[in-house]
């Protein structure tokens, strides 16, 4: 039986058929921006066309260098560009699969000083000022969208997705927050659609009616002075006219101050303005956003919220996801969590993305899992996530993996972070590894803390034991009223007032679990990030619903540094204003002076708390290591026994991840 009827099924767009109904949004991995990169990124779309993807999209490329992200960045300018995209759309098409180039011009949001705006406003998230489109330059670059798209036929795409929703150029025009031109361009809600109207229309003309022509249509801008509802279904009803195909759903700018897809915004959290916009158009509507499991996708599009779902990283996470489904296998998919760290702080890092969970995504052809051709008796000490990632690794690729942990469950550090409100999907994950566990044969031994006697007869040691906190030296650190961060999250009790000694990553952490309630509602959500239905504000921004904090918290640390500024780039605002909309005191250039009855007495006065939570860092766990190697023992130590850092979880996966692929 078909597990997932509409998910699975056929779509005919009439000139052709997609598969299924599971599109891979667009994502940069930066294997755009250079040719030579291009048989790494055929790799990349090849692997998830093989796992069933009916439709992908790619990073996106520019039809003007104006246009760049960066400076000398993807374009689809020439026919040179779009032959050397050959070796991308064979790839694809050999597995069956379909394409489209992804036709982005950044307008005000790109990084170098050539850039041009609809108006010459400055960005808030990039360091240069656009310089003002003349009304030719306008016209011009609707014809150059054209071009390129006609260039993508030639390299043999299925179709273009032209990019209207992020803020990026065509935003630009669309909304009077970025347009105060008063030419045919600008001036009234009618001339500013007019750019996006005649970019689809001289892509229809130029590319003819056996191409694919989809656009991404922002549905909830979440910025002030915005689109209105009345706009947005105008400009979907005059872009279906004009011959879009099918719409793909965008939600919030890059400069809006509403997380859109982090971890914590609840899985499927905008399928409901999808559905408003597949009411007022013919042609098939794209949800996206926090779509991460094929049994959400299902019901997403059984209830009719929309024609098909649009995964980026997920697919990063899992390029079988598709055939998994289709297999009645979900409990062996990669479950995207959503935390950003390998994928999008890569690309706004200008570093290739990845997957934290799946150190091979843009990297298919380096790190590479072949099976073995001489299985070894490997032990593996530790099932935190190097621990876990490198059993069920080294057991995929033949070798005989037994698996230790002094702990009655998996999971490490990752079993604590999935009980912080907004990371319930990190039990997933866990979730993922027991499976995999039986899956690949692992022998698995719980409650058990092997001595180096215990592990001589194993041909390899992988040593992935983790860390414990660090206790700062401070007087009075004994006292009752002091707590660790692992003790809290397990289950200790915390009074009404806390201190957190430690801003880092950690911190944040403790701090949501000591605020805010687990598997957080959608309606609540939306009241305390200030969204709201399109209709009833523009861009469908309200303001927060600000509710009384369930304690008084208190966020301390030593370096002089902002607080969490070594949190992801693009989580940590989130966490920030997650606790700051929550009333948490932060302070730094704090010195510790001593802990007794009253509380924390620190260099700005005493803090009368209840509870001390030590976030203050960790220590590596290497006690096994030195006794193995005196033994002659070939040891490998990885994750945190490697390096005690911000529970890397990126890291230590990757490592493991390589440690298989070389053993």
């Amino acid at each position: 039986m078909n597990p997932y009827p509409t998910l699975l099924s056929p779509l005919d767009l009439g000139h052709t058929v997609l598969r299924n109904r599971v599109v891979m949004g667009s994502m940069h991995t930066k294997l755009e921006d250079r040719a030579s990169d291009l048989p790494k990124l055929a790799a990349y779309f090849a692997e998830r066309a093989r796992g069933g993807v009916g439709l992908m999209v790619t990073g996106g490329y520019a039809p003007t260098w104006r246009g760049w992200l960066a400076p000398f960045g993807s374009m689809m300018t020439s026919e040179r560009h779009a032959d050397a995209h050959r070796l991308v759309t064979d790839a694809v098409h050999e597995h069956d699969g379909k394409i489209l180039l992804q036709v982005l011009h950044a307008g005000r949001y790109s990084y170098h000083p050539f850039s041009l705006g609809a108006s010459a406003r400055k960005s808030p998230i990039t360091p240069f000022r656009p310089r003002a489109m003349s009304a030719r330059q306008v016209d011009r670059t609707a014809t150059s969208f054209a071009r390129a798209a006609r260039l993508a036929k030639r390299a043999g795409y299925d179709g273009v997705e032209i990019m209207g929703s992020e803020g990026y150029l065509i935003n630009q025009f669309l909304a009077a927050r970025t347009n105060d031109r008063t030419d045919a361009w600008g001036g009234s809600a009618a001339n500013r659609m007019r750019f996006p109207i005649e970019i689809v229309r001289r892509t229809r003309e130029m590319a003819g009616d056996d191409f694919i022509v989809q656009y991404r249509i922002s549905l909830l801008d979440l910025v002030d002075n915005a689109q209105s509802w009345e706009e947005t279904v105008e400009l979907a009803q005059q872009l279906e006219a004009a011959g879009v195909t099918l719409f793909n759903t965008g939600i919030g700018w890059h400069e809006a101050r509403v997380p859109t897809i982090v971890t914590s915004v609840p899985p499927g959290a905008f399928t409901w303005v999808t559905r408003k916009l597949r009411q007022e158009v013919s042609v098939p509507v794209i949800a996206s956003n926090r779509i991460n499991r094929p049994e959400a996708a299902e019901q997403i599009l059984a209830a009719g919220d929309a024609d098909l779902v649009s995964m980026a990283r997920p697919l990063l996470a899992d390029a079988e996801w598709v055939a998994k489904a289709a297999q009645n296998r979900e409990r062996e998919i990669i479950t995207c969590i959503a935390c950003n760290q390998a994928c999008l702080d890569h690309t706004f890092r200008n570093q290739r993305a990845s997957c934290l969970l799946n150190p091979r995504a843009g990297h298919e052809t380096e790190l590479v899992l072949l099976p073995t051709r001489t299985a070894k008796g490997v032990a593996v000490v530790g099932a935190g996530p190097a621990g876990l990632s490198a059993a069920i690794e080294l057991a995929g690729r033949g070798h005989r993996v037994e698996l230790f942990e002094a702990a009655d469950a998996i999971g490490g550090q990752f079993r604590l972070a999935a009980r912080i409100p907004g990371k319930e999907e990190f039990a997933r994950t866990l979730d993922y590894y027991r499976h995999m566990i039986d899956v690949r044969g692992v022998r698995l031994h719980l409650g058990t803390k092997p001595q180096a006697e215990d592990l001589k007869g194993f041909d390899e040691v992988v040593v992935a034991t983790g860390v414990t906190p660090r206790i700062p030296d401070i007087p009075g650190i004994d006292h009752p009223k002091v707590v660790t961060y692992q003790e809290l999250i397990a289950g200790k009790a915390a009074g009404d007032r806390v201190a957190i000694i430690g801003a880092g990553g950690i911190g944040f952490d403790v701090g949501e679990f000591l605020l805010h309630e687990p598997d957080e509602p959608l309606d609540h959500w939306m009241r305390r990030w200030g969204v709201t239905d399109p209709q009833t504000s523009p861009g469908g921004l309200a303001v927060k619903v600000k509710t009384p904090p369930r304690r008084e918290v208190h966020l301390l640390q030593r370096k002089a540094t902002t607080p969490g500024k070594g949190l992801g780039k693009t989580t940590g605002w989130v966490h920030r204003a997650a606790l700051q909309d929550s009333g948490v005191s932060m302070r730094r250039g704090v010195e510790y002076l001593r802990i007794d009855d009253e509380g924390l007495h620190t260099s700005d006065g005493l803090l009368a708390v209840d509870t001390i939570v030590l976030c203050a860092g960790q220590v590596s766990v290497r006690d096994l290591v030195e006794p193995l190697r005196e033994r002659g023992v070939s040891v490998h130590v990885i994750g945190g026994a490697d390096v005690a850092a911000e529970l890397d979880a990126k890291r230590a996966i990757k490592q493991a991840t390589e440690l298989a692929a070389r053993l």
